[in-house]
């Protein structure tokens, strides 16, 4: 069986007895055709299943009104409410936006920018995959002229916008209310320190064990994918160890779940034992038992502030580039996974 020839403005054209030329502007609402003429057109259109060609519009027009959005996962409730976010203040301003996962993987990241200016996306708003430490492609973006900007992971040297928590303050929190619980030995299991933001929670994480006269341990440091199994793993080696931790700040709730599993499994009474503090404030954090302490990082607010920074972006084309940081303040959710006093 022979592939089903696309429907073209031609074909509608010469169902109606008009000219390609009328067909395109009866079907982009051109203001000189007759409201008669626009109906007419719309509904032979989706008769013959008419489906707009945008790549070449956009080549056409020079402008697509498509944004590509580039997030390492979407089963993440901080990425899916930052997209929702992001969607609903485009979608006002006649944006559509083209959703691609890079799963964490490098080349993933560079296939997703590769696909979607091949497909001549307006801007591209990204949150960098935890593998990427060269940002060639991203640069890639910028040569063309195209809007670049970055919301929780992205790095100071592209010198493009970004939208983030104040990822150090959010472990100094941490720390802080464990050391207000009387832990005095607190593990870190945290993200590669490669990229910005967990570079600087590890970073937040020893300058605040430094303030409270608290000993520093590197091997009570790990760096990992923060995956649920990752979680169970690291708690598993710390619960073998000699001098084990009575508490564990995990810089992404799904690693804090598979640690707080394990150690259920185990026995180990939490936060009695020892206490589990995750990152990200995760709809099932406050479904567990216990209930995990975690940090809110205001997705709603970050999805709102980087539609915003992109759109400021398109107004400003024309004129020179003033770079714009958005920081916004951590919230630390405290729940029983913590609470020990």
């Amino acid at each position: 069986m022979g592939t089903k020839k696309k429907t073209t403005i031609k074909d509608i054209a010469n169902v109606l007895g008009l000219t390609p030329s009328a067909v395109s502007k009866a079907l982009n609402n051109h203001p000189r055709i007759s409201e008669k003429t626009k109906v007419s057109v719309q509904q032979v259109a989706k008769n013959l299943n008419y489906q707009p060609n945008y790549l070449a519009s956009a080549l056409r027009k020079g402008k697509s009104n498509l944004v590509g959005v580039i997030i390492p996962r979407a089963n993440s409730n901080f990425f899916s409410a930052v997209l929702e976010s992001i969607e609903n203040v485009l979608h006002e301003k006649g944006y559509n936006i083209i959703i691609s996962q890079s799963y964490e993987s490098f080349e993933k990241e560079c296939r997703n920018i590769d696909a979607l200016l091949f497909t001549q996306v307006d801007g591209v708003i990204a949150s960098l995959a935890n593998e990427t430490k060269d940002f060639s492609f991203y640069e890639k973006i910028k040569a063309k002229g195209i809007p670049l900007v970055l919301f929780d992971r992205g790095e100071n040297d592209l010198g493009v916008d970004y939208i983030g928590i104040d990822d150090y303050q959010s472990s100094h929190m941490v720390v802080d209310h464990l050391v207000s619980e009387n832990c005095k030995r607190i593990a870190h299991i945290g993200g590669f320190s490669h990229t910005r933001i967990f570079k600087n929670r590890i970073r937040g994480y020893r300058d605040a064990l430094e303030k409270h006269n608290l000993p520093l341990d590197d091997n009570l440091i790990f760096e990992c994918k923060l995956t649920k199994t990752d979680g169970r793993l690291i708690m598993e080696e710390l619960l073998h160890r000699e001098n084990r931790p009575d508490a564990v700040y995990v810089a992404g709730d799904y690693a804090a779940l598979g640690a707080l599993e394990y150690l259920k499994e185990q026995g180990i009474k939490v936060p009695e034992e020892i206490a589990i503090v995750g990152f990200g404030n995760e709809p099932f954090t406050s479904l567990v038992f216990p209930s995990i302490t975690t940090i809110e990082q205001h997705s709603t607010e970050i999805g709102k502030y980087t539609a915003e920074a992109f759109l400021r972006r398109i107004k400003e084309a024309d004129t020179p580039p003033v770079l714009r940081k958005k920081i916004l303040d951590p919230e630390l959710v405290v729940r029983g996974s913590s609470k020990k006093i």
